[in-house]
């Protein structure tokens, strides 16, 4: 019987700000967390990510490689980055040149179970739980829906 290769949900080399907050389990990476944050259990926030200062990430959360999220926003549970656009027809397969960033700007609440496409989210905008953002969003406002559009 062949032994499986284990990996254990962990914090390491993050760059925490003051007053964070983290319930565990979690696993945290190579990311930069600011002051005053929440991270709540059972999210992943991986390499490179740069969470702003009083942004609260709830359970369930996934924020892959190539995300950043703004100053005091709210990433609900279970909301899930994605950052592979399946250009090719298919997964990139480790191939990170052609994942795509996402850029989340300040005061931005994204409800529970939204998907988060490679776009950018401009200040002051609410998308509802559920939604998946498929798009850019330049304007403030409220977004829900499948693909997600301005209410």
């Amino acid at each position: 019987m062949n032994k499986p290769d284990i990996h254990q949900a962990a914090i390491r080399d993050v760059a925490f700000g003051a007053g964070v907050k983290v319930v565990e389990p979690c696993n945290l990476y190579s990311c930069k967390i600011g002051d005053d944050c929440f991270v709540g259990p059972f999210t992943e926030i991986q390499k490179g990510v740069v969470i702003g200062a009083r942004t609260r990430v709830q359970s369930h959360a996934f924020v892959c490689e190539l995300v950043t999220i703004g100053e005091d926003c709210f990433v609900g549970h279970g909301v899930m980055f994605i950052n592979d656009t399946f250009s090719t027809g298919g997964p990139a397969r480790g191939r990170k040149e052609l994942w795509r960033e996402t850029v989340i700007g300040n005061r931005v609440s994204i409800g529970s179970n939204a998907t988060i496409l490679p776009v950018k989210i401009t200040d002051d905008v609410v998308i509802g739980a559920g939604s998946v953002v498929t798009k850019d969003i330049t304007t403030p406002g409220t977004y829900a829906g499948n693909p997600a559009r301005r209410l």
